[in-house]
């Protein structure tokens, strides 16, 4: 039997939402993190501090960064990707060193700097939400990984070790793909946001209406897991019924952006989704 391969040690540039969660996922799947590099200021090197001691790693900002670690991941946010890169490029010796950043939209290239002084280097994106007060499992987390080949085939290997699952993406879809992320989460927040405004109308609370609403929005996630899309679409388009939806245009003139919302999403679903009564509801969405 092979001998099993050592994990790599691991330094977090960027100790927010992100960072925090990779930092202690990544020590729970048995890496080493040797360093938290923030920026030099009192709130950052405090964060930095915090979570240095729960990863059991050194706190550090850029002026006394070590990166003795053979993956660097860039947990900033994508607009600080390439000057963040850029003023560790000179710190240390970037040959055999592995630099990943963790931005959906934007590329490897954001970390060129670095490819120039000797890295190889990767974008590698957790499809997850990261908010302040929570650190999700990144078990079955799929990572879309992009880049030089060593370093996609490390991230698949980190990716692995975290329980989620890598798979590459081309450099002309990155776009596309974080478009499509947006869909699967803050988006979806938004969607349910905007029914709360409209719940106002119908005379419950902000509060009322989150609580009313997780029951149906469990169930639907829950069935669109197990039935797909078209086996869990219920409601007044899948049934044809053009006069309902007539009823709740007219409503939905009282919260205009709710009934933007509504139209767009009621549109995709005639296109996307099973309905009866196609030309009725279609002359009914054109109002």
């Amino acid at each position: 039997m092979l001998p099993a391969m050592a994990k790599p040690t691991i330094a977090i540039v960027g100790p927010g939402r992100l960072g925090r969660a990779l930092a202690m996922e990544l020590k729970q799947a048995g890496y080493t993190i040797s360093e938290i590099v923030s920026r030099n200021t009192t709130a950052a090197k405090r964060k930095s501090r915090e979570l240095a001691r729960k990863v059991e790693a050194r706190a550090s900002t850029p002026y006394d960064a070590r990166l003795d670690a053979e993956v660097v991941w860039f947990c900033v946010p994508d607009r600080e990707i390439a000057g963040a890169s850029r003023q560790l490029a000179t710190a240390v010796d970037w040959k055999k060193k592995n630099a990943f950043h963790s931005s959906g939209a934007l590329l490897s290239d954001e970390l060129e700097a670095l490819r120039r002084a000797g890295a190889v280097v990767a974008s590698v994106h957790p499809l997850m939400t990261f908010v302040r007060g929570s650190v999700p499992s990144l078990e079955h987390v799929p990572f879309a990984v992009e880049g030089d080949a060593a370093a996609v085939g490390m991230a698949r290997r980190i990716a692995r070790d975290l329980g989620g699952e890598a798979f590459g993406i081309r450099r002309q879809h990155k776009t596309a793909y974080h478009a499509w992320g947006a869909f699967t989460s803050p988006l979806l927040v938004a969607t349910l946001v905007t029914g709360e405004q409209l719940a106002r109308a119908a005379g419950l609370s902000a509060v009322e209406a989150r609580k009313k609403m997780l029951p149906i929005v469990r169930q639907t996630i829950a069935n669109y897991q197990a039935l797909g899309p078209a086996g869990a679409f219920s409601g007044p388009i899948v049934r044809g019924d053009a006069e309902i939806v007539r009823k709740h245009l007219s409503v939905l003139r009282t919260v205009p952006e709710a009934r933007d919302v509504y139209l767009a999403l009621a549109r995709a679903a005639l296109r996307y989704l099973p309905a009866r009564n196609r030309a009725k509801l279609k002359k009914a969405l054109e109002l």
